[in-house]
């Protein structure tokens, strides 16, 4: 394997001990031998670093001492991939278990699409192992994103390598050229919508974004229930925004999401069926502030 493109693999994880064991234990039976595993923490405090240094001390093991959020902890491990020489970096979520075979199968579809910049698998739902996540991105015309099949049972619907709009941030493998072309995550994205400007712009950069049904992972952090914090609402909006105002998209589609959330603020506001959505309404309503002022990375609260 000595001439096998050398993949390094970012996990970054928060206060997650266990859950991030199992993320390792599921990689530790990769077919792929040249594959150098970088843990990245932001400052963990529940024993991570003790348990992941004594459980996999071939692990690389990088410690923030800090919350720098999704965007900035991954760049982190990114930084030092590519001053080690990776051929390809894969950007994994420590709530994920993957298939044996997944960094092979994203490596030979990268390889196979020269003009690949970002390629990423199908994903699954933890709880529900045959429900769909995501299979990859789409894009409306007034700049919504949505991920294709989601929670849809998998049937055999999506068979073939395809190029998408963007794909889903758990698991997602680039090329160092891109990289080193397009840069890194932005940092004031914190989380949310990061992974979608990063593919906007390898898509702005004559690069492909590939979907690889053969290349299979499970999620753990959303269901089919999923429920979003205030914490959520608030960087959803405000990142949603910073999107569009990134990427120059018009005043027509800025427009109608900055009208759809305020919308979504007026009816949270007067209409009492919403009334459990206080503390939502109130981080919408900072979001949008905030996105107005231009303060971006860490959330307030």
């Amino acid at each position: 394997m000595s001439d096998a493109p050398r993949v390094y693999i970012i996990v970054l994880t928060f206060n997650q001990r266990d859950v991030t064991l199992d993320c390792l234990q599921s990689l530790s039976a990769s077919d792929y031998a040249n594959q150098q595993i970088v843990v990245v923490d932001n400052g963990s405090a529940d024993g991570t670093e003790n348990s992941v240094r004594s459980a996999y001390p071939q692990c690389i093991y990088l410690q923030n001492g800090a919350n720098l959020g999704y965007a900035e902890g991954n760049n982190v491990g990114l930084r030092y991939a590519l001053a080690h020489g990776a051929d390809y970096l894969l950007i994994l979520n420590n709530d994920t278990r993957v298939a044996p075979d997944m960094v092979s199968q994203l490596l030979r579809a990268a390889q196979t699409h020269p003009h690949s910049g970002f390629v990423g698998p199908l994903v699954y739902h933890f709880d529900e192992p045959t429900v769909i996540q995501s299979a990859g991105g789409l894009r409306t015309a007034d700049w919504r994103f949505y991920h294709r099949g989601q929670n849809q049972d998998d049937t055999g619907q999506y068979q073939n390598i395809e190029t998408v709009e963007w794909l889903c941030g758990c698991g997602i493998l680039a090329r160092r050229a891109v990289l080193e072309h397009i840069g890194l995550i932005d940092s004031a994205f914190f989380i949310y919508s990061e992974e979608v400007d990063w593919c906007v712009r390898a898509r702005a950069a004559g690069y492909e974004n590939i979907f690889v049904p053969a290349a299979h992972l499970w999620h753990k952090g959303v269901q089919r229930d999923y429920q979003p914090s205030p914490r959520v609402t608030y960087l959803s909006a405000r990142n949603e925004l910073l999107l569009l105002q990134k990427h120059r998209v018009g005043w027509r589609a800025l427009t109608k999401t900055w009208l759809r959330h305020l919308r979504t603020l007026s009816s949270w506001s007067v209409r009492p069926r919403w009334k459990h959505k206080k503390t939502h309404r109130d981080a919408l309503a900072r979001g949008l502030f905030d996105f107005a002022r231009g303060h971006f990375g860490a959330p307030p609260f």
